[in-house]
């Protein structure tokens, strides 16, 4: 057997050895990643293995089966969400400029945050609504499938040391006030003012097996489906697509988009570059 051989052996037997981690996960503790992007749980899980010190998969797989904490962590890894304040606050700017006019005379407002992880992008949203006068009539409900994370978000307090950033995001969104008005500095940590959390709900979802819970006038699911398979993208399309009202707004990711799923037709774009579409059937 040549090199090339002995490598793609490796390659094919490590593959087996992932799907049958992810079948077992699924089967003992209900958490289903198989429609997951491939290269994301491969990096993921590799990384796992280092940490605990294991050799194979398969030896990853009988750790976890038997170790629900071992189970915590590859879960963590699998649902890190990578978030700042007001991140990429030309989404933010767009939003102020192209959505806000157009609910701003709603008697009520719904907005979704899917995978809002520890929270960061919803409590940007809370102070843009805030600035634009339209907060108190809003509710934003916030998800994830990660209740450590939730659990984070809740609390509104973020390390101080990213304030400088998250103020200079702020600034280029578009932001009116002085971005220190919004938080009060408690043990190395800026906590936010209670107000911004009074019309915020965050709870458990999971995209892959619970079904729609609402209908909103705007969702935002950012940097989520690059994790996912084609499959569970179309998947996730239709459930966020059932979740909106008509002429409802949907604001994606950088790269991602609606173009190439079932459901590219059900929506105008009204902005390419910052990925916000209106549904329109």
């Amino acid at each position: 057997m040549t090199n090339i051989d002995q490598k793609q052996n490796v390659q094919q037997l490590q593959t087996i050895e992932i799907e049958l981690l992810l079948e077992a996960i699924y089967r003992h503790y209900e958490y289903d990643f198989r429609n997951y992007a491939a290269p994301f749980l491969q990096r993921r899980i590799l990384n796992r293995m280092a940490a605990e010190k294991l050799k194979t998969v398969s030896g990853l797989q009988e750790k976890i089966l038997h170790d629900p904490l071992a189970m915590e962590r590859l879960f963590h890894d699998f649902s890190i969400n990578v978030t700042e304040m007001f991140r990429d606050p030309s989404f933010f700017k767009i939003l102020r400029k192209k959505v806000i006019p157009l609910v701003r005379e709603y008697p009520a407002i719904r907005i979704w945050h899917v995978g809002c992880g520890s929270g960061e992008e919803v409590y940007s949203m809370a102070i843009l609504l805030h600035e634009e006068g339209i907060y108190e009539k809003t509710k934003i409900y916030a998800t994830d499938i990660n209740k450590v994370n939730l659990d984070k978000a809740k609390q509104g307090s973020f390390p101080l040391e990213k304030m400088k950033r998250y103020t200079t995001n702020y600034i280029q969104s578009g932001g009116e006030k002085a971005f220190s008005e919004y938080y009060s500095v408690k043990n190395e940590l800026a906590a936010f003012h209670s107000f911004l959390k009074k019309n915020m709900v965050f709870f458990q979802h999971n995209l892959v097996t619970d079904q729609s819970f609402n209908e909103f006038h705007i969702i935002i699911c950012r940097n989520v489906m690059i994790y996912f398979n084609k499959k569970l993208q179309n998947h996730v399309h239709q459930l966020l697509y059932e979740s909106l009202f008509s002429s409802g707004f949907l604001g994606l990711g950088n790269r991602e988009e609606v173009r190439f799923t079932d459901y590219a037709g059900h929506y105008e774009v009204l902005h390419s570059e910052q990925k916000l579409y209106r549904k329109n059937k």
